[in-house]
């Protein structure tokens, strides 16, 4: 991150002392309460609560496995320390999988660094507009973490405050998604108001009014609240401060255009050996291709189904900046095989890559709002065509008309196939066809290539909750019916 240089104390500061949400409380109070004492501590706090973005169970190393592997999108190599993702790959995740555990772990502790700041930071001296900013930096990211965690588990804990004895953590049982969404839209809500449009300077990376807004709008579109998910993604068009990288779409990727006009809110890395690289290029390179495709390796993870290779209409040029299918190694042979090439970069070191890894991007937004005005009622060659072109012409593609899409349920399909080659390994795939109410069908569909263990039911919409948070409170914590 461009305001990450300071994150080093406040991280170890703010680490949680045990795996279960019971024990997400500061190291002791006495070291807190001698941090929680003036601007610069709160400029560190926040910076923290943005490092946890990159913790492997939020939005960091393994949110692919939730997005991707568990899609008709990609598979997990099935040998080794990887039968972990094969789990989520064929459907028969275990409630021991280390996956699941970190992803309810990480997201916990994150929001326990964003509640102590809104806890702490009232009594404070100092600026009024600097407060208010960091209070609704603090809530756009409990936000983020806490719609992590109800797409992935449902139900789950809502804990709203700094828990500062670990006998708290009791008390909390799952409450009702319903409650959760709504504390997310409270919290989305509050931080749009507050937030600046931009940011210039060491500060460029941090939350905006817009992203607050283009969230929300995920969030509400999420629960199908269409008419009002609408109006916040409306309101981002509108601000006219975002737009499509028109040179290539490739071009939003590269390590040199980090931050640009498309990207709404990424999870911010730097390389240069300071431990804030982004290890995704080196993952998802070919196993034992060497330096041939990324220098010090690959690991051969996220691989890329023939599938999704095929999906992609003749022309479109997202096809080769998403995904390689073969690589030629020093003798000079070609070797076959999928890969994702999208967050190619030159690492100085294993593992050590600048990409951001993109969260919500302007793409995203003006195809979401095209799929409310669907929702809202087909026209033909209407707005929501507009925007779907839109997308379609920077990736090299022709205009669609009500001729190829003649209704909602048509095009309902269209922006389906539209969203999987746009957002291919941004980690929306999984969570596009359960939204959409299409992730059974889907994923029954291609049974004989991806293989699950059973037919998938609507009990594989969520994932396990972690075995370990149910024998820390059995009297609260209840498993997701159907798990293993």
């Amino acid at each position: 991150m461009k305001f990450s240089h300071n994150i080093i104390l406040v991280a170890f500061l703010l680490s949680s002392c045990g795996k279960g949400f019971v024990d997400l409380k500061p190291i002791s109070n006495i070291t807190t309460d001698n941090f929680y004492q003036t601007a610069e501590d709160f400029k560190n706090a926040v910076n923290g609560a943005y490092n946890a973005l990159r913790t492997g169970g939020t939005y960091g190393v393994d949110s692919y496995i939730f997005g991707e592997i568990r899609s008709d999108n990609s598979m997990a190599v099935a040998s080794g320390s990887v039968t972990d993702q094969d789990e989520f790959d064929r459907f028969y995740i275990r409630t021991t999988n280390p996956f699941i555990n970190n992803r309810w772990s990480n997201s916990y502790t994150s929001i326990a660094r964003c509640n102590a700041i809104l806890g702490r930071i009232d009594p404070i001296t100092m600026d009024a507009a600097l407060k208010a900013r960091y209070i609704a930096e603090a809530k756009f990211l409990r936000a983020l973490f806490y719609f992590n965690l109800v797409n992935t588990f449902g139900d789950v804990p809502l804990v709203l405050k700094e828990i500062t004895n670990s006998d708290e953590g009791y008390d909390y049982g799952r409450n009702p998604k319903e409650e959760v969404y709504a504390q997310i839209e409270k919290d989305l809500t509050e931080a749009a108001a507050a937030l600046p449009p931009s940011y210039t300077g060491a500060d460029i990376g941090r939350a905006t009014k817009g992203a607050a807004q283009a969230i929300l709008g995920r969030v509400l579109l999420t629960q199908k609240k269409y008419a009002p998910a609408a109006i916040q993604l409306k309101a981002v068009i509108d601000g006219n401060l975002y737009g499509l990288v028109l040179t290539s779409y490739a071009d939003f990727f590269k390590v040199t255009n980090k931050n640009n006009k498309e990207a709404i809110f990424d999870v911010q890395y730097r390389s240069g050996g300071i431990g804030q690289g982004n290890s995704w290029p080196n993952s998802f390179a070919p196993q034992n291709s060497g330096n041939a495709v990324i220098q010090f390796g690959g690991g051969g993870n996220n691989v890329p189904v023939d599938d999704l290779v095929n999906d992609y209409e003749a022309g479109d040029q997202r096809k080769t900046a998403t995904i390689a299918t073969s690589y030629v190694n020093p003798g000079g042979t070609t070797i076959p095989g999928n890969f994702v090439k999208k967050y190619f970069d030159v690492p100085g070191v294993a593992n050590d890559n600048g990409n951001n890894i993109p969260i919500i991007r302007y793409a995203d937004v003006i195809l979401m709002y095209a799929e409310c005005l669907n929702e809202a009622g087909f026209v033909a060659n209407g707005d929501a065509f507009t925007y779907l072109n839109d997308v379609r012409r920077r990736a090299g593609l022709g205009n669609l008309t009500a001729v190829e899409v003649p209704n909602q349920a048509a095009f309902r399909l269209t922006m389906e196939h539209e969203r999987r080659v746009e957002f291919a390994f941004e980690n929306l795939r999984w969570y596009d066809l359960v939204r959409t109410d299409r992730a059974i069908t889907v994923i029954n569909g291609k049974a004989g290539t991806i293989k699950p263990v059973n037919p998938v039911t609507p009990q594989n919409l969520v994932f396990p909750i972690p075995q370990s948070q149910i024998d820390i409170n059995k009297t609260k914590i209840t498993q997701n019916e159907g798990s293993n």
